[in-house]
This record gives structure tokens, C-alpha cells and sequence, in this order.
């Protein structure tokens, strides 16, 4: 293998392998985030690379195959979680996000056929100023709503024998507080547990949000796109059906948070169904290769 944009997906796989028990010791309480964020920035900076020299060297924004666009969306993901612990420094960030995009990374350099991770010559289809806008805006929701998903899983487990409610809007202050009938179990909760608690779902609430939003603009790009393209703006293709059900399954959890006042573990149910929509849309399509999305993609034409 000498390709350099193999070898730079190689290195930060690498590094996200190395980050991932540190994340786990930092949760924990047994090591310094400051050497876990440092990995991480690093692996960034080796997928940017990655992805610049790829560009340079295909001439077309690198998200056209399966491989590049794994490749883009664990990049994606890494800045998100940067992002995040920089608004909030907390170990639990790392440890719940620096999987996804591990295995993003690993499926992409190990699982792949060698001809899917090499560059190739762009589809008349593709050949559009759209490709940028389109496919780099929905691979980055895919990010944000991956990343918010699991940060809402990980509410399901901080003290999960303890019913939780959130005092307030997920927005503003507050806080958590028990109900009634749980008061007996209040020295059970640590408040290490509740500020983590209420943080986590404020934080998972608002990057959702954002890729829900990022989302939307990627559907709606797609449907012009398509129309310029196919000569139609919607033609039930299986990657634009199950983009659709993952947009009213975020669309129904920004529903029950905004005007049911569902807090903490009833949305984060959700939210957890959300990444399984995302999972299938993303790559469960690419792997059957059918639909007017399947370039180059495994049994795609």
C-alpha cells in the first residue's frame, strides 16, 4: 500500500484506536482529557489531510464513492465532538463519540475492496456544482445527528435505576430533580451524575437540532439536484424514502422536546431509534447498491 490517502486514513484509525481506551480511563476519572483531545484534534488533522490530498489528486470533491465518504463523515464526526467539548469539557463526550467514528474509519479501510477506495472519474450524474453543497451538507447532519444520538444514549446510563426529569426548559438553567416516588433513592444520585445528566441533554437537544437542520437543506438541495439531474424532485428512490424517515423521526423528537416537554430518557429512546434510521439509510442502502444512489457502491452499477 502506498497510496498516501490510504496510509492518512490508516493514521487516524490508528489514533482513534489509541484514544478510545484513554476516553474510557477519562470517564473514569483516571486520566488527563487534555491527552485525549490532543489525539483526537490529531486524527482530524490527518483525515483533513486526507481528504485535501484526495482532492487534490481525483480533481472532484472527495465524497463520490463509499470510501471517501466514510472517510468525510468520520472527519465530520471527530470535529463535532471537538466542537461539543469545547462548549463542555467532558470526558463522557469523548467516550461515547470516539466509536463511531472508529468504526466509520475501520469499515472504510478494512472492509472495503481495494478498487471501492481508489479514486475514480466522477458519474455524468455527479458532475454538478450540487455534489459540493448536497452530499457534503447531509453527510455533515449525518455527523451532528450521530454524535446526538449517541450523547442521548449515554443519558440512558448515568444512574439508570434513578427516574430523572429535567427542572425547566432543555435550554436554560435548571436542573434535574427526582419524583416523588423515587425521593427515598436521592442519596443514590450523585450530583457529579445530575450536572452531567442535565448538560448531556442539553448538549445532545442542541447538536441534534443543528443536524436536523442540516438535514433539511440536504433534502431539499437533493430534491432540486434531482430535478436538474433526472428531470424529477422526488422519485421514491430507497435513499430518499429512508432520508425521509429519518428526518419525521428526528422531526418527532424536536416535536415531543419543543411542545410535549419530554426531557431526558423518554426523547433519548428517540433519539436512539434515530441513529438505527441513520445507520440503515447511510449504509444499508450503499450495501444492496440499489437506487439512483448507489455509485460505486458495493452491487451498484
Amino acid at each position: 500500500m502506498t497510496d498516501p490517502v490510504l496510509i492518512l486514513g490508516l493514521i487516524a484509525f490508528c489514533l482513534l484506536l489509541i484514544a478510545l481506551p484513554m476516553t474510557f480511563w477519562s470517564a473514569s476519572g483516571s486520566q488527563n482529557d487534555r491527552t485525549v483531545r490532543f489525539i483526537i484534534a490529531l486524527a482530524n488533522l490527518s483525515l483533513t489531510s486526507q481528504l485535501v490530498l484526495r482532492w487534490w489528486q481525483s480533481g472532484h470533491f472527495p465524497i463520490s464513492n463509499l470510501y471517501e465518504s466514510l472517510c468525510f463523515l468520520t472527519w465530520a464526526c471527530t470535529l463535532t465532538q471537538l466542537i461539543i467539548e469545547h462548549i463542555w469539557s467532558s470526558p463522557i463526550i469523548f467516550a461515547a463519540a470516539t466509536p463511531i467514528g472508529l468504526g466509520c474509519i475501520a469499515f472504510a479501510s478494512f472492509a472495503l475492496p481495494d478498487k471501492l477506495q481508489e479514486a475514480s472519474p466522477l458519474v455524468p450524474a455527479l458532475r454538478s456544482s450540487w455534489l459540493v453543497m448536497h452530499v457534503s451538507v447531509i453527510m455533515a447532519s449525518y455527523a451532528a445527528l450521530l454524535v446526538g444520538s449517541i450523547l442521548s444514549a449515554a443519558i440512558l446510563f448515568i444512574d439508570h435505576r434513578t427516574p430523572i426529569e429535567l427542572r425547566g426548559n432543555s435550554i436554560g438553567s435548571g436542573g434535574y430533580r427526582q419524583s416523588t416516588s423515587s425521593s427515598n433513592s436521592l442519596l443514590s444520585l450523585s450530583s457529579v451524575h445530575i450536572g452531567y445528566g442535565e448538560q448531556i441533554d442539553n448538549l445532545s437537544y442542541r447538536t441534534i437540532t443543528v443536524g436536523f437542520l442540516l438535514l433539511s437543506l440536504g433534502i431539499v438541495s437533493g430534491a432540486v439536484w434531482a430535478n436538474e439531474a433526472w428531470g424529477s424532485w422526488w422519485s421514491w428512490d430507497p435513499k430518499e424514502t429512508w432520508a425521509l424517515i429519518c428526518w419525521l423521526v428526528y422531526a418527532s423528537y424536536l416535536h415531543v422536546r419543543l411542545n410535549r416537554g419530554w426531557h431526558g430518557r423518554k426523547p433519548a429512546l428517540l433519539a436512539v431509534g434515530g441513529f438505527g434510521v441513520i445507520a440503515i439509510c447511510y449504509i444499508g442502502v450503499n450495501l444492496f447498491g440499489v437506487g439512483l444512489h448507489s455509485y460505486g457502491w458495493f452491487f451498484g452499477s
